[in-house]
């Protein structure tokens, strides 16, 4: 087959890949025109021949550029975006079921073509080219000896972006719902005083200074107090610096006040509508879905949903309708207040009349009946003092009577004790009056006897010119008691020592 039958045939594959934009078709398009091609017989080859670097790549770019030379639609993702002097310089990337990458290559998108296709992929899918996007691209295979292998964007298909996105959304939809978060959060009451509100928003948004006008009104009247935490809301960075700030914003207010705000509220106003899709993000969902309070969002759009809609207690479209909806409830609250306290005062006054009837006639009924009961309670008395006296004049006799006994008895039997104890004292002395002799000679041998002690004491007897022995610590009675050796003798005035032989 000649150089001119295979770019034909190259041609025909080409055009078959472009009709194909399912991955795992394309797949199986590329194995079929490889074994296509190996039945195709080898032509001459540079094998042998010796060639620059920049003659060899021009060979390469010319097989290239005669090979390839018509446009196909490529799958990729969007690895690296990045714009110069009007140009847009992309990093393309193909990944496998485990996210690894098993392709990779850079493409352009030149000025003269770029406003028309980033204005319409943005206008379509309402997102900037950023990485991340799966995208469908239309272009050329382009390859220079100095610069490399890139591949020439002349279109992008928004509705496959689309597509992917739509995917990506219901996917993680789909596991909020399964895991019963879509409707944790709007399971929370909604609190009756709302006192206190912490509020997410980007910095200088002009929803939060809508939101701002109103609120700040409320927060002069001191109905309700507002906590500002601010966040970016556009880039790739946006859901985790959102999560940081409310973390954040929660458990400094209960650190302060020993209890949960009353409301979390998240608004953005005033960006472009191609960055709500970074709000789509499953881990900022998940914790605005298992929030303590409830989470009322105004993300400023009227038509697209982004996640946080879909697990916030409350949504609304614009930050202004969120601060309405806060003023409408605390007005609602004042109204059920001021209807209760008008329900509790007519009650109460109903009452007090009815009270006020039922106390007129039961003092009249109280009077008649306390009439007839001291009439009663006269005659009652009457016969009762009767009675009673009577009954005491009877008592006062008989316990004269018993007294009187009582007192003979007491007198007869206090008489006979005086007459024992006069009996028991006498006996006594006459003991004692026998036991004074005795004693008289037992202090008289006392006296005796301590004058003795006095005349035998040791002291006095070594002044008379007696000794005492001492051997081995103790005294010497007698000369059988004595041994050989050293002794002490003790004077009236000191000791000395002497040897027995």
């Amino acid at each position: 087959m000649n150089h001119k039958a295979i770019l034909t045939t190259l041609d025909q594959n080409l055009d078959r890949l472009a009709q194909t934009q399912n991955s795992t078709d394309i797949n199986a398009l590329h194995q079929a025109i490889a074994d296509e091609m190996n039945g195709v017989s080898n032509e001459p080859t540079l094998a042998g021949v010796q060639l620059s670097l920049s003659s060899y790549l021009e060979a390469v770019k010319l097989v290239i550029s005669d090979t390839f030379d018509h446009e196909v639609w490529i799958q990729a993702e969007l690895r690296a975006v990045n714009t110069k002097g009007g140009h847009y310089y992309f990093e393309l990337a193909e990944k496998d079921d485990n996210g690894n990458i098993i392709a990779s290559a850079r493409a352009t998108l030149w000025r003269y073509r770029a406003n028309a296709v980033v204005g319409k992929f943005t206008r379509e899918t309402g997102k900037p080219l950023s990485a991340g996007l799966a995208v469908l691209i239309k272009g050329s295979a382009s390859f220079h000896p100095q610069y490399g292998f890139s591949i020439n964007i002349s279109d992008i298909d928004p509705t496959y972006t689309l597509g992917a996105l739509a995917q990506a959304y219901n996917a993680m939809l789909k596991r909020l719902h399964d895991e019963g978060l879509t409707t944790l959060n709007k399971a929370l009451p909604t609190p009756f005083d709302i006192r206190h509100v912490i509020v997410i928003a980007p910095e200088q948004a002009a929803g939060l200074g809508d939101f701002r006008a109103e609120a700040d009104r409320l927060a002069q009247t001191g109905a309700c107090q507002f906590y500002y935490h601010h966040a970016t809301f556009q880039g790739n960075h946006a859901p985790s610096e959102i999560r940081t700030a409310i973390t954040h914003a929660i458990g400094e207010f209960y650190a302060s006040h020993a209890h949960h705000a009353d409301l979390l509220v998240i608004i953005r106003g005033g960006g472009a509508v191609g960055d709500l899709a970074y709000l789509n993000d499953y881990e900022l969902s998940a914790l605005v879905a298992e929030s303590p309070m409830p989470v009322w969002v105004g993300i400023g759009h009227e038509r697209d949903k982004v996640l946080l809609d879909e697990v916030a207690h409350t949504r609304f479209d614009t930050p202004s309708k969120v601060i309405l909806a806060i003023e409408n409830h605390l007005v609602a609250m004042v109204a059920l207040a001021k209807g209760a306290m008008t329900t509790i005062s007519d009650i109460s006054r109903t009452r007090l009349h009815h009270a006020k009837e039922q106390s007129h006639l039961a003092m009249k009924s109280v009077h008649h009946g306390a009439s007839q009961t001291l009439k009663l309670a006269k005659k009652d008395s009457d016969f009762l003092l009767s009675t009673l006296s009577s009954h005491a004049k009877y008592r006062t006799h008989t316990l004269s009577s018993t007294i009187s006994d009582l007192l003979a008895r007491q007198h007869k039997t206090a008489h006979e004790r005086i007459k024992h104890a006069r009996q028991d004292a006498a006996h006594t002395l006459s003991q004692h009056k026998a036991l004074l002799p005795r004693l008289s000679a037992l202090r008289d041998e006392t006296r005796y006897l301590q004058s003795m002690i006095l005349v035998q004491h040791p002291a006095r007897t070594l002044t008379k010119g007696y000794a005492l022995i001492h051997q081995d610590g103790h005294v010497i009675g007698s000369s059988n008691a004595i041994r050989q050796g050293e002794i002490d003798i003790e004077f009236h005035d000191g000791r000395v020592k002497a040897v027995v032989k």
